[in-house]
């Protein structure tokens, strides 16, 4: 295995344990929903960009799936 997707599910494992720890706060449903979903943007492009090869695409797609996600969470953060 690469040194790239070693240090890639290091980052995915380590932004997981912080996403259990945040999710365990009992304060401000609404700023740890916001952190737990910035987290889990996170780790999202780190997946498509590393192991689906997105970083290889066209401008076109990397846009999209960024505007994707922006939009996304932008939705979920606004139904909390």
């Amino acid at each position: 295995m690469q040194k790239k997707n070693i240090y890639t599910l290091l980052l995915l494992i380590l932004l997981t344990i912080t996403t259990a720890f945040f999710s365990n706060l009992e304060n401000g449903l609404k700023v740890v929903g916001l952190i737990i979903l910035v987290l889990s943007g996170i780790k999202f492009i780190a997946v498509a960009f590393q192991f689906m090869e997105l970083g290889k695409a066209h401008n076109f797609w990397k846009g999209l799936i960024i505007s994707f996600l922006t939009l996304f969470i932008s939705i979920i953060y606004a139904v909390l």
